[in-house]
């Protein structure tokens, strides 16, 4: 017979672990990338795990890296929306600014793009690639033009709409 042992106080197993619902994303990569790999498009590298920035080495392999494949689909990530006067009055400066936290985030996040700039009713509409990339441009222009920011994460569809206006 085997003797039962006793875990001590609050040890033992755990019976409330949160289970991670599945959330199918079209443009994941499913598994590992031979590394080296390079965008065909872009020219994006995928080393050590992540998408950066360089130089592509000889025997690399070559694919379409999840940003390009969605610009290509026309299937945004993030949508800001610039509401009210100033985005006529000072479009050019306005659209300076959204292109430059682009860049800035681009450096750094290669899969972070704008795909389009759209003048609609609703006001100027930029989409982006990635989810983190709507809430720089929204802070940038709350930075620079004060007004009010609207940030809405939708985590079901893993999605999210940025609203500034002044």
């Amino acid at each position: 017979m085997t003797a039962k042992t006793k875990s001590p106080a609050g040890l033992g197993a755990r019976h409330d672990r949160t289970v991670q619902e599945y959330q199918h994303d079209t443009y994941k990569l499913r598994g590992k990338l031979k590394e080296p790999t390079v965008c065909s498009e872009c020219g994006a590298l995928f080393h050590k795990g992540r998408w950066t920035w360089g130089p592509a080495p000889a025997n690399s392999g070559k694919i379409v890296c999840p940003a390009c494949l969605r610009i290509r689909d026309n299937y945004p990530k993030g949508l800001v929306t610039i509401k009210g006067g100033v985005k006529d009055e000072q479009h050019e400066q306005v659209i300076g600014l959204v292109k430059n936290t682009e860049e800035i985030e681009k450096k750094e996040h290669p899969l972070a793009r704008i795909m389009s700039i759209e003048a609609k009713p609703e006001g100027l509409v930029i989409s982006t690639t990635d989810t983190h990339l709507p809430r720089r441009i929204g802070e940038a222009l709350k930075h620079a033009y004060h007004g009010d920011l609207e940030l809405h994460y939708d985590k079901a569809e893993d999605f999210v709409r940025v609203t500034w206006m002044r």
